[in-house]
């Protein structure tokens, strides 16, 4: 058996920001690696920051089928479906490691800083097998690439904060994030408040599991509406933090989601007055990612997606009408090379 593994076509980003397909190289299959011959892949908005980046293949949501394994993998095998995370690995021996928290090690290999040789929009990807997830056989593999960051964003922060089910918790945007914060609360059982800019999602809302809507932009004050304990904000860029401070309830934590690179300006005495707190939260820890994967396939936890050709073509119609916000809720990229599902 082979230790080279050819990873096939791959996309990249390139200086104009156009995707473009490439011929993707030839790495080492390690002992403790795994092939994954991908099926689909999410689009995530996070990777919308490297598409004007050529050096790497994009993409950090995919999913499929193994093909092969190294000799010292003992838990999966060649035909299980899995996926991957934005994590890729760790040391396995600092404190953050040894605590569980292999995505706060200080030598984590996360997506667009490690293994920029492949990613999720290609024919394969190779990794190390304790850094693979199985997916459950009741999870369409189309559904399961969004879960793998997406999902695993959200129910990584809820299982985080702490959130209980007899708690007030609201949800910031309705979009690739926040359509799944929704759906994991409301089954969680919490009491479950959606702010928008405008009435045009509330049906949708209310659909996902949404105990109420408010729409920001209509009553900016938020008039009526009752303090919230967790306040998860899911929105593309940083909204109004002092609007947003008004609603938290004493000991209320705020928790954002949202990667920006922008400053984060918000009220300074209300957090002393009220004890409030605000929580940073980068991704589910591994046992969480598995943890949210079973979750999903229990209770029917599902992203709303909008298929599309793992082509040039179709890559660059999903990254362009994304940026525009063109999207309810998570594209899919399907493979063009593998009928897996």
């Amino acid at each position: 058996m082979s230790d080279k593994v050819e990873l096939g076509t791959v996309f990249k980003g390139s200086e104009s920001g156009k995707i473009v397909k490439a011929e993707g190289a030839t790495i080492d299959l390690k002992p403790e690696d795994v092939v994954i011959d991908i099926a689909y892949s999410g689009l995530c908005g996070t990777d919308l920051h490297f598409r004007k980046n050529p050096k790497m293949v994009l993409g950090h949501e995919g999913v499929g089928i193994i093909s092969k394994v190294g000799k010292d993998v003992k838990v999966l095998k060649v035909g299980d479906r899995v996926g991957w995370g934005y994590n890729h690995n760790s040391c396995g021996y600092c404190k953050e490691c040894w605590n569980g928290r292999d995505t706060l090690c200080p030598d984590r290999q996360m997506y667009g800083a490690a293994d920029l040789e492949f990613g999720s929009f290609g024919d394969r990807a190779v990794l190390n097998a304790f850094f693979v997830h199985k997916v459950p056989d009741n999870i369409p593999l189309r559904e399961a690439g969004p879960l793998q960051c997406g999902g695993a964003t959200v129910y990584g922060a809820i299982h985080e904060a702490g959130v209980q089910p007899f708690q007030r918790v609201a949800v910031v945007g309705l979009g690739g994030l926040g359509h799944l914060a929704i759906q994991y609360l409301h089954k969680m059982g919490c009491q479950t408040v959606v702010f928008s800019g405008t009435d045009s999602k509330k049906q949708q809302a209310l659909e996902l599991g949404a105990d109420e809507f408010v729409a920001a932009k209509e009553n900016p004050e938020f008039k009526g509406v009752e303090k919230v304990d967790y306040l998860f904000v899911s929105t593309s860029s940083q909204p109004d933090w002092s609007q947003y401070f008004k609603v938290m309830a004493p000991r209320g934590r705020i928790v954002p989601l949202t990667v920006s690179f922008e400053e984060m300006k918000h009220p300074y005495a209300e957090i002393l007055f009220y004890e409030l707190s605000i929580t940073g939260s980068v991704v589910a820890r591994r046992q969480v990612h598995r943890e949210m994967l079973d979750f999903s396939s229990r209770q029917q936890v599902k992203p709303i997606i909008e298929e599309l050709p793992m082509t040039e073509e179709g890559l660059n119609e999903a990254f362009d009408r994304l940026e525009k916000g063109d999207v309810r809720y998570r594209f899919v990229l399907k493979s063009q090379r593998t009928n897996a599902e």
